[in-house]
């Protein structure tokens, strides 16, 4: 059995997956934002019960492998949690500390490489040699998967689509909204939900959330149109960034934003006007997998891909 961790702004999710890749259990939870220890003991307490609910669908007594997607990655250098917008995260250990609270092995990976990698084992990116996959929610993050291995990097940056700048910026939007990692303009800070959300305020003066976003443009406001109009193009120019570098054989979205149907056909439209070539044959899909995409990838690490994006094991580094 494998037990798949999403820890995320907002929730925590813990999913139980068979070998087959069955689910046997799954349950979510409110995140204790702003409270490392409360997470710590919020994941304890979310593993041993999708365990315990895993036993009664067949697996009694199976205590299973544990992998955690996190908003954020693991420091080579330190060994510490950084770059993660769940600020109150960084520089702990949180690998050891969940393997010490629940005395077994924990491996972490961030959690759009968690995305991408289920994807592309058995999601909208499967049978394609090269995915991308992006998290467009609170905020908006990538991870890379080549021939089914999550790419890293030395670094553990590999994917930090979101801290990359909004390219080919109009005068508007410069120097451009301030980020949580100390610079401005990053990709995160317009093409996320909270993106959508002050592009909108900055234009109006009103505060809505993206849904109610959405839901004024489906009804005709003009000003919620010219907002998605807006992402829709910062988006595009987003990824048109990605064909020129790396040129994927799929792009998958996930992520709240990615309901959206309108960016399946709008964004390959627009994203021609930036990239580098005279046609541009890549699909944009949505995910297969919903907003468990990510847990399902967690659960993974022990299993596909798992020596190339798991970062430590109960403190040691992967061959």
């Amino acid at each position: 059995m494998r037990i798949g961790v999403d820890l995320g702004g907002s929730k925590i999710e813990a999913i139980a997956l068979a070998d087959d890749g069955r689910i046997l259990a799954r349950q979510r939870v409110a995140a204790p934002r702003g409270d490392y220890r409360r997470s710590v003991l919020g994941i304890r307490d979310l593993v041993l019960a999708v365990e315990a609910q895993a036993g009664t669908t067949g697996s009694p007594g199976t205590r299973g492998s544990l992998g955690v997607g996190i908003p954020g990655t693991v420091s080579p250098a330190t060994g510490l949690v950084k770059n993660a917008n769940s600020v109150w995260l960084i520089g702990h250990a949180l690998d050891k500390d969940l393997a010490e609270a629940l005395g077994r092995p924990v491996r972490l990976a961030n959690d759009a490489n968690c995305f991408a990698l289920s994807e592309a084992m058995d999601g909208a990116g499967a049978g394609y040699n090269t995915v991308f996959g992006v998290i467009l929610g609170t905020g908006c993050g990538a991870g890379i998967v080549i021939n089914g291995h999550a790419l890293v990097g030395p670094n553990a940056i590999a994917g930090e689509w979101g801290h990359n700048p909004l390219p080919w910026p109009m005068p508007d939007e410069l120097p451009g909204p301030a980020c949580y990692c100390g610079l401005r303009g990053c990709n995160e800070t317009w093409i996320s939900g909270t993106g959508l959300e002050n592009d909108f305020t900055r234009a109006t003066g009103l505060q809505l959330d993206a849904e109610d976003i959405v839901a004024r443009a489906d009804t005709g406001d003009a000003e919620a149109e010219a907002a998605l109009r807006r992402l829709e193009t910062r988006l595009a120019r987003a990824l048109a960034a990605v064909l020129n570098l790396l040129d994927p054989d799929v792009i998958v979205l996930g992520g709240g934003l990615s309901n959206l149907d309108r960016l399946y056909q709008s964004v390959p439209q627009l994203w021609e006007t930036w990239a580098f070539s005279d046609t541009i044959v890549t699909p944009l899909k949505r995910n297969l997998h919903g907003d468990s995409s990510g847990v399902r990838g967690a659960a993974w690490l022990w299993a596909i891909g798992e020596r190339a994006i798991g970062e430590r094991a109960s403190g040691e580094r992967l061959p």
